[in-house]
């Protein structure tokens, strides 16, 4: 009758290895039916004397397996890896601590078992520890991993492909076994898995490596049955994953990631005009005293108070005087209209020059050291463009485009008109205008200045900003670039690949539930080399639903970009509901960018007529919850009405999820009933849990179906964090 324990190996090993086989293993393990092949696990394991550590891998053949010098090109097909931003030609993106997906395809002849991992390389050439990747779909050969940068520099990653004996044995046996084959059958089998364990367990850490070499030790002992002598062996999916022994390694091509500082992906922008802090103006609306940096410091500090950590001043130098626009772009200025800051340059200097009305260096020195202590940091703009009475006029003509009659050309963009801004001409001396704004950059990162909002780089050559943006991040790699490029989507995404940090968005004109899906998943798509910053407003836009929303659509526009985006901003006056623009268009009346606009701010939030309030607690929620902090970790749930808006973040690392439902009608009461997807917060199916309100304190038990209800008079937004019920 042979040994009990013999006859029902097969089923206990069969059970065995359904406990003990990682989850994430299964699609590697699970093939067509097993033919013979030429490569067994022993055969293959006496063939390559390969080492597995790093520098052995790259030297790019294994000892038996000459295959670059024979001509036959790598061991294993690596294909397909990303990121890859056209090809490795510009760097993906990732700031300190990111988790950048990593994947590739990649395939081998035969039935015998392969594996994958991604290996990361630091600014100073040192490898990270090894990340193995998963198997995705059966069929599709893809793999999947990710690499975690946490310094600020370059770095470069490469996938490696490597036959796993391991789980080839594994699989060979566990099928042998299934089939009913004994201990005769198995001789060869057993002995080849113990001389591989013996092998594997020198890359196994100490902790770790007596049950390995356990397990090596019962495949040789003739004296147990087949099921103790096996099952040890078979049990070590897990050590073996993390540890695997790799066999004919074989190394992508590496591909370049640039890491940022997390300022670069999470951040909340908030634009003032220091000019019209402290100014006063007369019953008209003239200016009878001008702000200056000093009179602004305590509008920088309201502004820190309410949780926005980066304040970006329109451009701050000398504004030309010839063809100088008066209020609401009118075509003629008055002795004491102040002029659009965007008219750079005049008689007391250009774009490294301070206006004289706003104080000297010194002074706004002291403004980037004020917004330092109160935690906000200073973002100027670069605008590559001249009044008529720019100092570069005179001195480099070269630099400007004349027309057929002998004028200077100056910026249009129909039926628009910029007489009093020369835009410049990149193809007239272009290596006279790269040093020249390379210099001017570097005089502002000199005063402290570490980001920069650049307006209209659409107009300007791709290739030059490429060069700009390395120039300035290899004297300092903390600096960051905002694109202001509201234009076609070829050119907003080539912006971002050529190295722009950030990039204003369509978000303020997406205003249907199905478009800021859509919209958001796009993004999601292009986040290895485009990261989005959501405005509501901007001195140039007042978009529509604004101007007639009310103030719920204040509170709705402001949660949906805080809180879609990891980088949101708006425009001073958001807070106190300025919706007034000129008639027929989407611009602000009595716009700030042709004068002074002083506002009560403390007195207003007092009264109640302002939204301040709320604007800081939803940048305090974001700072407290971890996945508001990504993009890629955003998932819309199912809702079943197309007036609100479902969508979670999570973050895996602190078990951190936030829920949002939010209204998208400022008028009208919406119900709603949800279908939300468990898995992706953090739940099985069946499961409950308990949400809270971060804006009105409220709890709620919940699970995948809830009824909902939101008042845009009361709150038109739950933003609720998810917990677990204890």
């Amino acid at each position: 009758m042979g040994n009990p324990a013999e006859q029902h190996a097969p089923e206990a090993l069969k059970t065995e290895i359904a406990t003990t086989k990682p989850t994430d293993t299964e699609v590697a393990l699970a093939t067509e039916d097993t033919v013979e092949t030429a490569e067994s696990p022993a055969a293959s394991f006496r063939a390559s004397t390969r080492p597995a550590d790093a520098a052995a891998d790259a030297a790019g053949s294994a000892a038996g397996w000459p295959w670059d010098e024979l001509g036959l090109g790598q061991r294993f097909p690596i294909e397909q890896v990303t990121p890859s931003i056209e090809g490795g030609r510009f760097p993906a993106k990732a700031v300190v601590g990111e988790r950048v997906p990593v994947s590739a395809v990649s395939y081998r002849e035969g039935h015998a078992m392969m594996g994958c991992n991604v290996v990361l390389i630091g600014p100073d050439g040192q490898e990270g520890p090894f990340a193995r990747m998963r198997p995705g779909a059966p069929g599709t050969d893809r793999w999947f991993g990710e690499v975690r940068p946490d310094a600020v520099g370059r770095w470069t990653f490469a996938v490696e492909a490597f036959s796993d004996p391991y789980l080839t044995w594994h699989d060979a046996v566990s099928k042998k076994i299934a089939a009913g084959q004994g201990l005769e059958d198995l001789a060869n089998d057993l002995a080849e898995g113990s001389a591989l364990l013996h092998e594997a367990a020198k890359g196994v850490p100490e902790q770790e490596r007596d049950r390995v070499t356990g397990a090596a030790l019962a495949l040789a002992d003739a004296g147990i049955p087949l099921f103790a002598r096996v099952s040890p062996a078979l049990g070590l999916t897990d050590v073996l994953w993390r540890h695997p022994l790799r066999q004919h390694v074989t190394r992508s091509e590496p591909l370049p990631i640039w890491c940022d500082r997390q300022r670069a992906l999470f951040s909340a922008w908030y634009e003032f005009f220091p000019r019209s802090e402290g100014a006063v103006v007369d019953e008209r609306g003239k200016p009878v005293t001008h702000g200056t940096f000093r009179t602004a410091v305590p509008r920088l500090r309201q502004v820190a108070d309410m949780g926005f950590d980066v304040v970006y001043l329109p451009p701050i130098h000398p504004i030309g005087r010839v063809n100088r626009k008066g209020p609401n772009n009118t075509l003629v200025a008055g002795p004491e209209d102040v002029g659009s800051p965007w008219a750079i340059g005049a008689a007391e200097g250009g774009h490294d020059a301070i206006h004289p009305d706003l104080g000297t260096l010194d002074d706004f020195r002291a403004f980037v050291d004020a917004g330092r202590e109160a935690g906000v940091e200073i973002a100027l703009d670069l605008a590559l463009q001249c009044a008529p009475d720019h100092p570069w006029v005179t001195e480099h003509p070269e630099w400007f485009t004349t027309r057929a009659d002998g004028t200077v050309a100056y910026a249009e963009n129909p039926p628009k008109k910029y007489q009093d801004i020369y835009p410049l001409n990149f193809d007239n001396d272009p290596e006279g205008i790269r040093a020249e704004i390379l210099r001017v950059v570097l005089h502002w990162v000199a005063q402290g200045v570490k980001i920069f909002r650049v307006d209209n780089p659409h107009t300007k050559p791709v290739g030059f900003w490429h060069w700009l943006i390395d120039e300035v991040k290899a004297v300092d790699p903390d600096v960051l670039f905002l694109a202001e490029a509201f234009t076609k989507p070829a050119m907003m995404h080539g912006l971002g690949k050529i190295g722009f940090s950030q990039s204003y968005t369509y978000f303020t004109w997406r205003v249907q539930a199905w478009e800021l899906r859509e919209y958001v998943q796009e993004l999601i798509a292009a986040a290895d080399y485009m990261r989005p910053n959501f405005w509501p407003n901007t001195p140039d836009i007042l978009p529509e639903h604004l101007q007639h929303g009310g103030p719920p659509m204040f509170k709705i526009r402001a949660v949906l970009a805080s809180l879609l985006s990891p980088s949101w901003g708006m425009y001073a006056g958001y807070e106190l509901f300025e919706h007034v623009a000129r008639a027929g268009s989407e611009e602000y009346l009595d716009n700030e960018k042709y004068q002074l606009r002083p506002r009560d701010w403390i007195g207003k939030e007092h009264d109640g007529e302002s939204l301040a309030p709320y604007l800081r607690r939803l940048n305090a929620v974001r700072k407290a919850n971890p996945a508001l902090h990504w993009l890629r970790d955003t998932v819309f749930h199912g809702i079943d009405s197309e007036q609100l808006l479902c969508f979670s973040k999570r973050d895996p690392d602190s078990d951190n999820t936030v829920l949002v439902v939010v209204s998208l009608d400022s008028h009208n009461v919406q119900w709603g009933n949800t279908t939300l997807d468990m898995p992706a917060l953090g739940f099985d199916w069946h499961e409950r849990f308990t949400v809270q309100d971060e804006i009105t304190g409220a709890t709620f038990d919940w699970g995948q179906h809830n009824a909902v209800r939101l008042d845009p008079l009361y709150e038109p937004a739950h933003v609720f964090t998810v917990h677990r019920h204890r």
